[in-house]
């Protein structure tokens, strides 16, 4: 899938996260930001780097601003703004994509 124009989803609150998503060139470019960087930096970087790939995004810059979130809040902020920044509105295939 590819990312049409920039978009975001989630929140700057406790145990949530905000992720942004933007056109790419060529492949994936991910920053992360979390109070958490040092215990859960490889989970978080995992969790969102498959979700990408299960969306089939190949190309974007992507930003996560976490705030201890889970997994399962990583990849529904992801998929959220990956469908926004592609217009989706209607018929999601919320869960369908993401395992």
């Amino acid at each position: 899938m590819e990312i049409l124009k920039a978009a975001m989803a989630g929140t700057l609150e406790s145990s949530d996260a905000q992720v942004t998503v933007e056109p790419g060139n060529q492949d994936i470019e991910l920053s992360i930001e979390s109070s958490v960087i040092n215990q859960f930096g490889r989970q978080i970087r995992t969790a969102v780097l498959e979700t990408l790939d299960r969306l089939g995004v190949t190309a974007a810059k992507v930003t996560v601003v976490d705030k201890g979130a889970l997994d399962c809040t990583l990849k529904a902020r992801v998929e959220c703004a990956v469908y926004r920044a592609n217009g989706i509105t209607e018929n999601f295939p919320w869960g369908g994509d993401i395992r």
